[in-house]
């Protein structure tokens, strides 16, 4: 990736194609960062990056922070490798030096739009002669250095759009491949690297199949073998738009803030795009590896429902919530939640105990579809113990004390194995054993004074997460306040 800014889904997808390819294969999957734009270089991105490739589950095996023996791994830092190439490209007559000063390039881009032609170079310092170069050399002129693009360009065969070829010097003009200040384009630095670094393959987006043949035309002026290209459809907005980077909408860490699993991105990913045996909601990291097809991803766009993220996110925090292990660190995760959320309210201590973290945990598996949806306010009476007064609740049915009794031989008897469905039953049995108060009337009690407010989830499933323990705990409290 060029490190312009924070890793988003497009990048994401890219990267992780490329990892399943390479796990699949056995292979080494590896991060190479592209920095010879260095008016747009971010700092810190780089490090960004790969850290978010780490938290993502997908880690490069080399890396700028890794290290590996094909490094460096930061095109800035290999330089003399791209001037040895450029060098070679000059002796051979496959590349010349051009002096064209950015305005005559300004005004041969004005003038093809005004005509409304594609903008290219008109190539005219390719005539130059030897002595033309040397002449404007020993004047101090500026220089670029151009690839000298031929026609007759061989076809390919790329892993996904099979075979193709792109008759790029009718619809081009010569290519810069090495910018006046030493550095390359992308088009030099990413034939050079794959070259001495051994790449053998590159899964990258479509947006650069209509280069791939002025890349192979470098690599046969060089004399390499050139790697095996597969290029990616376009990852879109459901209704075939481009992903908005407004306000960082795609961006990793951005999700990653807002709480949601790395699996779940990586699974939303591949189930909008193709290359798989078949479209699956859950699927992990290593069932996407052994699924994995490269000749299964087909050329159509893949169409990304954001939308949808929460359910993937419900499915895989499902699965880890089951895990033992994952629990412990979610139980964890919880804690400090809500610490931050209710830190200012009054949180007795054994709220915060791990077993009872655990058992809210367990009991809302499946109906939560991320670790914060438990501290929003709809669930605030799991970690804040009501102040209700037994006064307040006679104002809503004078039967306070048969409806408390009721309620706690119920607890006490048999509610650890109850359902919310029997649960809702045996509450309803019970209210027919009351005088005068109706059903709404003893659920509005008891909601009361299991959560000091007036809404939010049934009684019924209220008590099931609660447990029989605190229940009973709070009811007891509250009648006798």
């Amino acid at each position: 990736p060029a490190i312009t800014g924070f890793l988003h889904l497009g990048g994401l997808r890219t990267a992780l194609y490329n990892y399943i390819f390479a796990k699949k294969q056995r292979g080494t999957f590896i991060l190479r960062v592209e920095d010879t734009d260095q008016n747009r270089v971010v700092p810190g991105a780089a490090e960004g990056i790969e850290d978010m490739l780490h938290w993502a589950g997908i880690p490069p095996d080399e890396s700028p922070g890794r290290g590996g023996p094909a490094g460096p791994y930061v095109q800035s830092q290999r330089l003399e490798l791209y001037g040895r190439a450029s060098a070679a490209l000059l002796a051979s007559g496959a590349a010349y030096r051009c002096f064209c000063s950015p305005q005559r390039l300004q005004l041969l881009r004005r003038d093809a739009l005004r005509r409304q032609h594609t903008p290219r170079y008109d190539n005219r310092c390719r005539h130059l002669t030897p002595a033309e170069v040397a002449q404007k050399l020993s004047q101090g002129l500026e220089c670029v250095i151009r690839f000298r693009l031929e026609k007759g360009v061989e076809p390919f065969q790329d892993l996904v759009y099979g075979w193709n070829k792109h008759e790029v010097a009718e619809v081009e003009g010569d290519p810069v491949i090495l910018k006046g200040d030493g550095f390359p384009t992308y088009h030099l630095a990413n034939v050079v690297d794959d070259h001495h670094m051994g790449i053998t393959h590159v899964l990258r987006g479509t947006e650069w199949l209509a280069s791939t043949s002025k890349h192979l035309l470098l690599y046969r002026a060089l004399g390499w073998e050139p790697p095996r290209f597969g290029h990616l459809p376009l990852l879109l907005n459901k209704d075939g738009g481009k992903l908005s980077k407004r306000q960082g909408d795609i961006f990793l860490e951005r999700f990653a803030r807002d709480g949601f699993l790395p699996e779940a991105l990586l699974d939303i990913v591949t189930n909008c795009g193709s290359g798989f045996t078949e479209k699956q909601m859950g699927r992990t990291l290593e069932e996407l590896i052994s699924q994995f097809e490269v000749g299964r991803i087909t050329t159509h766009s893949a169409l990304l429902d954001l939308e949808a993220l929460p359910e993937f996110n419900r499915v895989h925090l499902t699965r880890h919530i089951e895990n033992q292990g994952q629990r412990q660190k979610l139980v964890r995760e919880l804690q400090g939640l809500v610490e931050l959320a209710y830190g200012d309210q009054q949180v007795e201590p054994d709220v915060l105990e791990s077993e009872y973290v655990e058992q809210v945990l367990l009991l809302r598996k499946g109906h939560i579809c991320l670790l914060k949806d438990l501290v929003s306010s709809d669930y605030s009476y799991l970690w804040v113990r009501p102040s209700v007064s037994r006064q307040q609740l006679q104002t809503i049915s004078a039967e306070v004390d048969e409806i408390g009794k009721l309620v706690l031989g119920l607890m006490t008897r048999q509610a650890a194995a109850l359902t919310v469905e029997e649960l809702n039953r045996e509450l309803r049995s019970l209210q027919k054993q009351t005088r005068e108060t109706k059903y709404s009337s003893m659920m509005q009690l008891l909601r009361l004074a299991l959560s000091g407010r007036q809404h939010g989830p049934s009684v019924a499933e209220m008590m099931v997460t609660l447990g029989a323990q605190e229940v009973c705990g709070r009811l007891r409290r509250a009648l006798s306040s």
